[in-house]
C-alpha cells in the first residue's frame, strides 16, 4: 500500500471544539491587547485580562446557548453565537463592573470581534467547500 492510498485520519469533535475554544479565547485576548496597546500602556498582562474577561465569559455564554461544541466551526450556529455573546455580554459585564461603554467601543468591539470569531470560521468553511 502507498502513502497515497492513506487519508488523513479526521480529528475527533472534541478536538475540533477544543481548538475552536481556544482559538475564540486567543482572538479574544488579540482583541485585548491590541486595544489596550492602542490607549493604555503598561501593566500589560494584567490590563489585557482586565479588559478581555468580560467579553470571554460572553464568548462561554455564546457557546452555551449555541451548545457550539456540536458544530463549532459553523458559521451560522456557532460563529455568530459566539461573536455577540462575546460582544453583548462583554458590554453588559464592562458596564455593572464600572468599565468604560460608549458608543464607538462598542462599535469597534462589533467589528473587530466580528472579523475575528466569525472570519476564521468563514475561511474554514470557504477551505472546506473548495475541498469538496
Amino acid at each position: 500500500m502507498s502513502s497515497r492510498n492513506l487519508k488523513p485520519a479526521k480529528p475527533s469533535l472534541t478536538a475540533v471544539a477544543a481548538a475552536a475554544a481556544v482559538a475564540d479565547l486567543v482572538l479574544i485576548l488579540v482583541f485585548a491587547a491590541v486595544g489596550r496597546d492602542a490607549h493604555q500602556r503598561g501593566d500589560v498582562f494584567s490590563g489585557v485580562l482586565l479588559t478581555a474577561w468580560p467579553f470571554l465569559a460572553g464568548a462561554a455564554a455564546g457557546w452555551l446557548a449555541a451548545r457550539a461544541w456540536r458544530d463549532p466551526l459553523s458559521v451560522r450556529r456557532s460563529g455568530l453565537a459566539v461573536w455577540l455573546g462575546s460582544l453583548v455580554g462583554g458590554m453588559l459585564l464592562r458596564a455593572v463592573t464600572g468599565q468604560t461603554v460608549v458608543l464607538p467601543f462598542v462599535i469597534v468591539a462589533l467589528l473587530s470581534l466580528g472579523v475575528l470569531l466569525v472570519g476564521y470560521r468563514l475561511i474554514i468553511a470557504g477551505v472546506r467547500r473548495r475541498r469538496t
